[in-house]
């Protein structure tokens, strides 16, 4: 049996991990190809994680959000194009996406008439940025929705062969 672990400021990982449950040697063995002295490291920040092994843990805890934070924050390519996503409720999220298309459906005439020539002119441009804050929001609401979905199917509240 493992230590219980009395470190202040754990990561996401071995939160997650504890959160499911799971000592280091019990989720080396659920996860099979990741030592406990691999996620040991990773969860004291001595070695990145690899993006399998963040699929693998994400499945394993049952914490989907792992792969966000791993892709907003630690990815290269991730920290520069990927959003975090914040864990939301169904009603907040819609409440959201429902805000966000009021929104754009009363800009839909402009973005009409500034997409007309091709061109972003001097006078169009803070409606083009103000239309595309708006895209920006629907983007990270989208984004809220799908991972409450997987958040949810990982709790097992709602069976995936439902949703294909």
């Amino acid at each position: 049996m493992g230590r219980k672990s009395t470190k202040e400021n754990k990561n996401i990982y071995q939160t997650s991990r504890e959160s499911a449950g799971f000592t280091r040697d019990l989720a080396a063995e659920q996860l099979e190809f990741i030592s406990s002295d691999r996620i040991e490291k990773i969860e004291n920040e001595k070695t990145a994680p690899h993006p399998d092994e963040i699929l693998a843990m994400a499945d394993c805890y049952k914490n989907p959000s792992l792969c966000n934070y791993y892709c907003s924050h630690e990815c290269p390519i991730g920290k520069e194009y990927v959003p975090e996503v914040a864990t939301k409720d169904l009603s907040m999220i819609t409440l959201e996406m429902l805000s966000t298309l009021n929104s754009l459906s009363k800009e839909k005439d402009r973005m009409i008439d500034i997409a007309a020539d091709g061109k972003i002119t001097e006078d169009e441009i803070s409606d083009f940025i103000r239309i595309k804050e708006n895209l920006d929001n629907m983007s990270l609401a989208i984004e809220s929705l799908k991972l409450w979905i997987q958040n949810t199917i990982a709790a097992e509240e709602i069976d995936k062969g439902l949703l294909e």
